[in-house]
């Protein structure tokens, strides 16, 4: 298995891939950081942001719960809950109420059925399988030289790459929503909303960095198939 750890191919094609995602995270830790020492002129909550976005959408079933852990923010469609960390629930920053908005975007789009995160929901378990399986099989067929199994990691492989591809437009697309909502609404002055499309835009970075590793990773397994062969 040495090859598979100091394979040239990794050095040339993944790690400046893991490298930008390393910088995007940095990024979006940064701007989150900046932007929550700017507290808002008319002193909203992240929770209050949400409930806004959300009523200005005509959408009243949605929960909205405080959670611990950093940056963990998230709408569950299963629950029909928006999840909020204790750094974005209560705090009454510009950077707490971008993300807050940016999570009832995501309400949003369920609500409405945007198809992109409909068709996100639709192919997840498959790429929960193929995230679990695709490297493995990939290893084992090589070194028994059984390609069939390498093929079948590769388009396993292949289901993780397509759907953070798909989840680039839906998350721009929250953030739209959510950048839309806080100015049309007057939740954030003309002031407040860059802060807050900065945090967004440096955490869909994150998105942009997790999917260059997917497809440097996949190029990589495509050619070392290839030259197994």
């Amino acid at each position: 298995m040495p090859f598979m750890f100091f394979d040239p191919l990794y050095i040339y094609l993944v790690l400046p891939a893991v490298l930008l995602a390393m910088l995007a995270q940095f990024r979006v830790s940064s701007s989150f950081k900046k932007y929550s020492q700017e507290i808002t002129q008319k002193g909203v909550s992240g929770a209050d942001a949400a409930c806004e976005v959300l009523r200005r959408a005509g959408i009243d079933d949605v929960r909205i719960e405080r959670v611990q852990g950093h940056l963990a923010d998230h709408y569950d469609p299963r629950e029909n809950v928006i999840r909020l960390s204790e750094a974005v629930h209560d705090a009454q920053s510009v950077a707490a109420v971008g993300v807050a908005a940016h999570e009832a975007g995501h309400a949003i789009q369920y609500a409405h059925g945007y198809f992109p995160i409909r068709l996100r929901m639709a192919i997840l378990p498959v790429t929960n399988i193929g995230s679990k399986l695709a490297l493995p099989l990939v290893l084992i067929g090589i070194l028994f030289e059984m390609m069939q199994l390498v093929n079948i990691g590769i388009l396993l492989f292949g289901t993780v790459a397509v759907f953070q591809l798909i989840t680039l437009p839906v998350e721009f697309n929250a953030s739209r929503r959510a950048i839309t909502a806080l100015s049309e609404s007057g939740l954030l002055t003309a002031d407040e909303i860059p802060g807050s499309k900065k945090v967004l835009s440096a955490a869909a970075l994150t998105y942009v960095g997790a999917l260059a590793v997917s497809l440097a990773q996949l190029l990589r397994f495509v050619m070392i198939s290839r030259r197994r062969r």
